[in-house]
């Protein structure tokens, strides 16, 4: 008998990075009032949807903002909350009452929903072999955070499916474009995929994607118009945000296996390890190991977390995946099942939420990496006509902020209170190779800071100089000026101030110091217009290099 899944729950989770400066100048009427970016985020998901998704807003609603509000023991807030370290609490958290009356502590982290719990909404997938899925969406969750990264999850459940249809349906729904032509041809990616909702008068579209036509916008990939639908307030053709990752979502699933579809010894069966290889790897059904079992073995080895293998629960961990898999729901210890599935319930909360702050690293690192390409890129054509721009310099500060702030206020080596937990997370880290890109960008971080402290150096000393020749100059005409202003009498007198009558030498003193003057006069206004962007920040009011620094461009767009 094959194997079955009694429940299949996977979240695929879309991470993406938002041009604040972009949205900012395209949606001025909203930015223009606000001081902080995050703090227009709920108009701007009430705005007009844009044409890709105005049919999925008319039957589902808007983004609403979901903030935690009940913190008693029978909440979900205390459920979250309670696993995590207070410190990870005030930072990852969308707490409304925790702030109300603190505006300083309001959270940089926001999360959104659009209720489909009690609406018949399916996500629907075909390829061009005719293989075709079609599974219930029971969850739409977006996490925007304050460094403009966001996490657009969608959750799918299915219940009583065989294994294959369940690999499938992870396989195929986690893609959002076609790496080649070819994929298309070969039924490696969905010729067509949709969220359709069920009605009185049957299932309709709320949008679909069949990638006809597909081509880059920018540098950009075309990305199907699903994601684009629920990511309604922005426009992807503009720019206004970009995928951080590849053609795939992330696949954070849980799998329990029907216990009445396998023999008692299949917990420590070889074909149970093949099938957690096939999840692990996000691969369709099929006989033995898609890779060498040798390769395989090792790599699982380090992957998968076994602490609790000997009751058929295994946690499994790669770049592109995130597994709970179980055999059927049971008893765990002194947790009853009639309370609820633990591995279930654990799979949708503390693990959750661990690997979307795990996701969120990863993103914002892969962000920092970009940011520092650009920013370097746009210091070299600086360099090459011989000046640095003080708005390149002011984009340099900034990157070197962004990343002082990720690295002091979001980045954690800990995140939970317990043995278990922090095991899941660091696994999790070390797949995503989070803490050798922290240091990679840290140091190109710090380099790029380095070349400005020395460029800086470089200026300083240049206008030391200048104001050095500048003083020079002014105090060899004060000691001449100086010398004339002296009350000298006698011949001294006669000679240069009241001759008896015309002489050469007393023209010749006041042509003299005429000349120096300005002479003197004018060097000094050369100096200062030819090297105006030295003097220039110096002078102006305050409040207009804060406006100036507020409205910094977008990198990405030019």
């Amino acid at each position: 008998m094959e194997p079955a899944f009694q429940h299949l729950h996977t979240y695929f989770l879309f991470p993406f990075s938002v041009d604040k400066q972009a949205v900012a100048q395209d949606h001025h009427s909203i930015w223009a009032k606000l001081p902080h970016w995050i703090d227009g985020l709920d108009e701007w998901f009430a705005g007009q949807p844009n044409e890709i998704g105005k049919c999925l807003v008319d039957k589902l609603g808007p983004w609403v903002r979901t903030p935690y509000k009940r913190f008693d023991i029978d909440g979900p807030a205390y459920q979250d909350m309670v696993f995590f370290h207070p410190f990870v609490r005030r930072v990852f958290f969308d707490s409304a009452d925790c702030w109300r009356n603190s505006p300083d502590l309001n959270p940089l982290v926001h999360v959104y929903e659009i209720a489909v719990m009690d609406q018949a909404v399916f996500f629907e997938a075909e390829d061009g072999k005719g293989r075709n899925a079609r599974v219930r969406v029971t969850e739409l969750r977006l996490l925007m955070f304050a460094n403009g990264i966001g996490i657009l999850a969608v959750g799918v459940e299915a219940e009583n499916i065989t294994v294959a249809e369940g690999l499938w349906i992870n396989e195929m729904l986690r893609k959002i474009y076609p790496s080649s032509r070819r994929q298309l041809r070969e039924g490696r990616i969905p010729r067509r995929l949709a969220l359709t909702i069920d009605t009185a008068g049957g299932p309709e579209v709320l949008t679909e994607e069949a990638f006809e036509g597909a081509a880059m916008i920018g540098f950009q990939p075309p990305l199907a118009r699903t994601i684009q639908a629920l990511l309604y307030f922005a426009d992807y053709s503009q720019l206004e945000y970009e995928p951080v990752l590849d053609e795939r979502m992330l696949v954070y699933s849980y799998t329990a296996i029907d216990p009445a579809t396998v023999a008692p010894e299949f917990i420590t069966s070889e074909d149970y390890r093949i099938l957690l290889s096939r999840l692990l790897y996000v691969d369709r059904a099929g006989k033995g190991y898609r890779y060498d079992s040798t390769f395989a073995a090792a790599e699982m080895y380090r992957q998968l977390y076994r602490r609790w293998a000997h009751q058929g629960t295994y946690y499994g961990f790669t770049s592109y995946s995130n597994i709970t898999c179980c055999i059927g729901h049971f008893d765990c210890d002194e947790h009853q099942l009639k309370e609820g599935f633990l591995v279930h319930r654990m799979f949708t909360t503390r693990y959750f939420l661990m690997a979307v702050v795990t996701l969120f690293y990863r993103a914002t690192l892969l962000e920092f990496a970009e940011r520092t390409a650009l920013v370097s890129r746009l210091l070299f054509q600086d360099q090459q006509v011989g000046r640095i721009t003080t708005d390149n310099i002011r984009l340099a500060n900034d990157l070197r902020a962004d990343f002082l702030h990720f690295s002091n206020y979001w980045y954690f080596d800990e995140l939970a209170n317990k043995d278990e937990e922090n095991e899941h997370f660091l696994m999790q880290v070390r797949e995503f190779h989070i803490d050798s890109m922290k240091r990679e960008i840290e140091e190109e971080v710090d380099k790029l800071n380095q070349s400005l402290h020395s460029y800086y150096q470089f200026r300083n000393t240049e206008s030391i100089n200048r104001l050095a020749m500048l003083s020079l100059i002014l105090g060899a005409g004060a000691v001449v000026t100086g010398f004339f202003g002296m009350n000298f009498q006698g011949a001294f007198e006669a000679l240069f101030f009241k001759p008896d009558k015309p002489v050469a030498i007393h023209w010749l003193a006041i042509t003299f110091v005429t000349l120096f003057a300005a002479l003197t006069l004018t060097f000094g206004f050369y100096v200062v217009v030819s090297n105006w962007p030295d003097y220039r920040e110096s002078l102006l009011p305050r409040w207009w290099v804060n406006r100036k620094a507020r409205a910094t461009r977008s990198l990405k767009r030019g």
